[in-house]
């Protein structure tokens, strides 16, 4: 979580507010991933996204 706060605060003190959308589907897309990818009951859901 130290590394969370540590971005947030470097957006805030730069004025890169443009840098949060790029993190969050960042992040997304590698909940996708690691859920997706172990054979799960969210599978056949994430497929039908992509």
């Amino acid at each position: 979580m130290d590394f969370l706060k540590d971005i947030w605060m470097f957006m805030r003190e730069r004025k890169k507010y443009w840098l949060a959308p790029i993190i969050i589907v960042l992040l997304l897309l590698g909940f996708i991933i690691i859920f997706g990818g172990g054979g799960s009951a969210v599978s056949p859901f994430i497929y039908t996204l992509f």
